[in-house]
């Protein structure tokens, strides 16, 4: 059954920035375009909660066909967070998972949210509850190739040092973890989303990352979870490195303030109150395409 599917955070969100909740194909099930999709891809952002509710959110990797589909509602993960990741613990059965889809050389984005139905030594289940696609807009266009690498220990980090700084404060794109907490009721879930602009787009100021909100879809997803659970995990990646940054903090919308950043329509700045970075995390680097410039972010 295909269904307009938003809860009341994301109601809420439309009626706040003045939008009419759109006609949105929000399936519980995937159609067969989203499930190739994919299969073709190297890596999966992926989110999920700690006992206290809070999100949290890694990178997995594979070859491509790594992550099949063998029904519209369910995607097999062929792999694993190795046992030093922190988000290791809490992918444990019947947890609710959000995952992107997301092919930064061709710009397109799936996702795919539910409940994980198992865990076992080949990997994860996924119980698909929720898919839907999204635009390419401000997404740069990179291309990849397999680095193989041991991963670095985990740094944890009480507040954003020198090198967290440095890599938020260059970063055109990172990915956002949210959840709808326990408010939603029967649609309560996961949701992990992409962000991009131009490099530096995310403000930093002491512990507190502004960060622009463009026009998207109107569906205010995102938005939508933070009016309900203010808790966010950000995870920012270093293309040229595979170094994985993942921050925690408490989300303020600041609704009518734009930054003067051209393009945004509100901003919403993150209180960071801790993270973690792995150097190395991912066997992957990335290139950046030279067509991808800020002005063909919006196209």
């Amino acid at each position: 059954m295909t269904q307009t599917l938003f809860h009341h955070g994301e109601l809420a969100a439309q009626e706040r920035a003045g939008v009419a909740s759109p006609a949105a194909a929000i399936r519980d099930w995937m159609p067969d375009q989203h499930r190739a999709f994919f299969g073709l891809l190297p890596f999966l952002p992926i989110a999920t909660k700690e006992p206290g509710g809070a999100p949290v959110a890694t990178i997995l990797t594979g070859a491509p066909g790594f992550i099949a589909s063998p029904d519209p509602n369910t995607l097999n993960v062929a792999a694993l967070p190795d046992a030093e990741d922190p988000v290791a613990p809490y992918l444990v059965p019947g947890a609710p998972v959000g995952m992107l889809g997301i092919d930064l050389a061709t710009r397109r984005r799936n996702r795919a949210n539910g409940l994980l139905r198992s865990v076992g030594a080949n990997g994860l289940t996924v119980s698909v509850r929720q898919s839907y696609g999204n635009c390419p807009r401000y997404i740069n266009t990179r291309v990849w190739r397999h680095v193989p690498t041991a991963p670095g220990p985990v740094e944890r980090l009480a507040c954003l040092d020198p090198a967290a700084r440095e890599l938020v404060a260059t970063a055109d794109t990172f990915f956002v973890a949210s959840s709808s907490g326990n408010r939603a009721g029967a649609m309560a879930g996961m949701d992990i989303s992409h962000r991009g602009g131009a490099a530096g787009f995310a403000a930093v100021d002491g512990e507190t990352l502004t960060i622009p909100d463009f026009n998207g879809n109107r569906y205010f997803n995102t938005l939508g979870n933070l009016l309900l659970d203010r808790r966010a995990a950000l995870l920012f990646v270093d293309w040229t490195d595979g170094t994985l940054l993942h921050l925690r903090g408490t989300v303020d919308i600041l609704w009518d303030q734009d930054g003067g950043v051209a393009g945004a329509e509100r901003l919403w700045r993150v209180s960071v109150t801790g993270g973690w970075r792995r150097r190395g995390a991912i066997p992957l680097r990335w290139s950046l395409q030279k067509d991808a410039s800020p002005a063909r972010l919006t196209a």
